[in-house]
């Protein structure tokens, strides 16, 4: 059977959004529902504050250019780990009755690199011992934070933990800006960026997690994150270049995730019928001469914090509907 869920974030700015969210999410993808994020809440609840909730052993805080490592936890992290604490603890209450698979994400190192700075200014990713310190230290926090999340939802069979590397390959191409803006940060080579994720993805897979990696950009590594311990890549289909075809099937016939990302993140002008997203789904796997597989997961193309919450609803049914014609 073909399943649905989401990439992660949602619309709102308030905590009663949340709830709300995660009520819609566990009704709307019964199969593989996920932990949705709500960074319009402020600060701690975007994609960078919600990783520093959950790094071990490394300080953090706010700063007008953004977040920044501090010798202890500041005001702003502290934040961010009680809202996520919050977060889990309606998660637990609303999804206690849930088995099987279920779904959460956490910004990668290299994209937590590319946007958190140095206690001295510029980015961690311009100092080989800082992003191997992030790296690390994230690694340690992931394991803590599945286990947690083990504990809370007793009922889940496969917990996939989805690391978002929006940032991954312009850290690999040298086109992530110095703080200054005038020149770009060096490129980061494939052994050294695979080290970073292996580190990471090591932990979720020991913490009894299923490690994947997300990121819609065109030219995903999609053979490094395999390469790195990804039992799991989730792309956008109408974004992701060709020459990454050959490695998402051979993904699928090692019986690995490949999450698909076929459903308008933001609200589209016409709206795409069910059907004709399954046609380009199995025009997809025809050309590569696959079948469907309890695997192949449906998805919109990114998070849908930019969507009303109307579409963002209708995503999630869209993509269930995919995914059962699919199947």
């Amino acid at each position: 059977m073909t399943l649905a869920t989401g990439v992660g974030s949602w619309p709102g700015d308030d905590q009663a959004a949340y709830t709300e969210a995660v009520r819609t999410v566990l009704g709307e993808l019964p199969d593989l529902p996920h932990l949705p994020e709500i960074p319009g809440r402020g600060i701690g609840a975007d994609l960078t504050g919600r990783a520093l909730a959950v790094v071990a052993d490394l300080g953090a805080d706010l700063q007008p250019a953004g977040w920044r490592l501090t010798d202890a936890p500041g005001i702003d992290q502290r934040r961010a780990r009680s809202q996520l604490g919050q977060d889990l603890d309606g998660l637990e209450e609303l999804a206690q009755d849930h088995v099987g698979p279920f779904k959460v994400q956490l910004a990668g190192p290299w994209t937590l690199a590319a946007t958190v700075e140095k206690p001295r200014g510029d980015r961690v990713l311009s100092d080989f011992g800082a992003r191997r310190d992030l790296a690390q230290a994230l690694a340690e926090g992931v394991r803590t934070h599945v286990a947690d999340l083990r504990r809370r939802l007793p009922g889940v069979t496969d917990l996939l933990v989805q690391l978002d590397e929006p940032a991954l390959p312009a850290v690999m191409a040298g086109a992530v800006p110095t703080a200054s803006g005038f020149h770009r940060h060096r490129s980061v080579d494939a052994p050294a960026a695979s080290e970073a994720l292996e580190w990471v993805l090591a932990a979720i897979s020991e913490a009894g997690g299923v490690p994947l990696v997300h990121s819609c950009a065109s030219d995903v590594p999609v053979d490094l994150l395999r390469g790195a311990g990804a039992r799991g890549v989730s792309v956008d289909l109408g974004a992701v270049d060709s020459s990454a075809y050959d490695a998402l099937a051979t993904a699928l016939e090692a019986d690995e995730w490949v999450l698909l990302g076929v459903v308008p993140a933001v609200d589209p002008d016409p709206v795409p019928s069910d059907s004709s997203m399954t046609e380009r789904v199995l025009r997809w796997l025809d050309m590569l001469g696959l079948e469907p597989t309890e695997r192949l997961v449906v998805t919109p193309t990114c998070g849908l914090a930019g969507a009303s919450p109307g579409w963002a609803r209708n995503a999630l049914t869209s993509a269930r509907a995919t995914a059962a014609s699919l199947s």
